[in-house]
């Protein structure tokens, strides 16, 4: 089925991860990050492929955008440090976190505090898994992200975010396939 999704939306072309020049890893890019990111979301968003149930994917569709660490930039809010057993884990200082759906309202901001626990959690959440039970950090997460997601309105209807460079870009980049960092 993932397969069939991947054909459908992206033309068979599936993007897991960015190459270095098309990630924001500092030092890597060309500033092309954003531009991905909004190829990734415009191709669910605009693609005229529908669900078993004749539903478009963007009716269906919750999209977390993340980082996967803070990169070195100045944050004035120091980084959370956890007791034991918890500390050995720590939540180190914090990344951005945009959560793109439908169901979404416009222009909300929710400035409580998520981890990377709370995606699994409102994984778990949406359906039916029990709260904690896949690892560590949603175990210890407070919070699943349902919040983002209020079922209860009809569906946005997808507006194309904007951006200097489009799928066919990336489709297309023949530069090197390096990774994005090192870690």
């Amino acid at each position: 089925m993932l397969a069939d999704i991947g054909k459908c939306v992206l033309g068979g072309v599936t993007w897991a991860i960015p190459t270095a020049a098309n990630s924001d890893h500092a030092g890597s890019n060309d500033g092309g990050g954003p531009s991905w990111v909004a190829s990734i979301v415009n191709a669910i968003g605009n693609s005229a492929c529908t669900n078993p149930d004749g539903t478009f994917f963007w009716e269906t569709t919750a999209i977390v955008i993340t980082w996967d660490d803070w990169g070195g930039w100045y944050d004035h809010e120091p980084p959370t440090f956890l007791p034991f057993p918890q500390g050995g884990y720590q939540y180190g200082f914090r990344v951005p976190l945009i959560f793109v759906s439908a169901y979404t309202p416009a222009g909300y901001i929710n400035n409580n505090q998520q981890d990377f626990g709370s995606i699994i959690r409102f994984v778990e959440y949406n359906f039916g898994i029990a709260e904690g039970a896949l690892t560590f950090a949603d175990a210890r997460s407070e919070r699943n992200l349902h919040q983002f997601y209020d079922l209860t309105q009809p569906p946005r209807t997808f507006q194309t975010i904007p951006a200097p460079k489009d799928a066919n870009f990336f489709l297309h980049d023949t530069r090197p396939l390096e990774a994005p960092d090192d870690e």
